[in-house]
């Protein structure tokens, strides 16, 4: 049995699917499984093996899909005693401990800009494990030879592409590119999907320029504050090198939960007001 939740485990992390692998770690007593005995819970609620069913596996599924969305590990003590026996029609009497971990693939960065920025982050991001997609629309910028670790490169249309781009919810995107337009259209058609991570590039009188067009568009506040802008933490870096520094230091501090947004960015005076009304 184990055998096909690693497999199932082998052939998420290919898909770049999260979920939550569930193993009894301790026993003690009559248990209906012993220790080792695995199951792999994915958010949608498919699960592949099984710790012995009953309402305790039904509980620690709950939790597994929890720690899914905090990505968050936990031990789990059961009891199984003769209310757990009433209920299953399991003669158990004994004592489980389950640990319950999340199980991310490598993640998913988009750089949506392929200029000077760009091309350190994607440099240092691969080296800290980060699986690296690069778009942009001129390819003398977005090409192999500059990008040679990147697992996609795009050559098109900016908007085009984001429209027909399937981005998974768990990843992370910047948008690094070579100007105010470009940044605007790119953030309008990215902002209302659920991402783990947002960025926009860029001084805080150009995100407010581009806040302003949004709000102007009808696009809710609650989805601009999602976004990170001005991206990167605030570490007065100046040259492209250092600017990518610091998008990776905000990066692995959200895979992380050390930061969220709106606790190390700045927001327009007109967001501002409306959270503190």
């Amino acid at each position: 049995m184990n055998r096909e939740v690693f497999a199932a485990v082998a052939d998420a992390l290919d898909r770049g699917e999260p979920a939550a692998l569930v193993t009894i770690v301790a026993t003690t007593g009559s248990t209906p499984q012993r220790v080792g005995a695995k199951m792999l819970v994915f958010g949608d609620g498919r699960i592949v093996g099984t710790i012995g069913g009953g309402c305790y596996e039904n509980d620690a599924f709950g939790k597994a899909r929890e720690a899914i969305l905090s990505r968050a590990p936990q031990l789990v003590h059961y009891e199984l005693d003769d209310d757990f026996a009433q209920e299953t029609g399991l003669i158990c009497g004994g004592q489980m401990d389950v640990y319950i971990e999340p199980i991310e693939p490598s993640p998913e960065l988009y750089i949506v800009g392929a200029g000077h920025v760009g091309f350190h982050l994607a440099r240092i991001a691969e080296e800290v494990g980060f699986r690296v997609h690069v778009a942009d629309d001129r390819e003398k910028f977005a090409n192999p030879e500059r990008f040679p670790t990147a697992a996609e490169i795009v050559v098109e249309d900016i908007p085009a592409w984001i429209a027909r781009a399937a981005i998974p919810a768990h990843a992370y995107v910047v948008i690094v590119t070579r100007g105010h337009t470009n940044d605007l259209e790119a953030l309008r058609a990215l902002a209302p999907r659920e991402l783990r991570y947002l960025g926009l590039i860029g001084s805080r009188a150009k995100v407010a320029r581009i806040y302003d067009a949004l709000t102007a568009d009808r696009m809710p506040a609650e989805t601009l504050k999602r976004v990170h802008a001005p991206i990167g933490l605030d570490i007065g870096a100046v040259t492209p090198q250092e600017i990518a520094v610091s998008i990776l230091a905000e990066l692995i501090a959200v895979k992380h939960g050390k930061t969220q947004p709106g606790s190390l960015r700045w927001t327009p005076p007109a967001l501002r007001a409306e959270v503190n009304s």
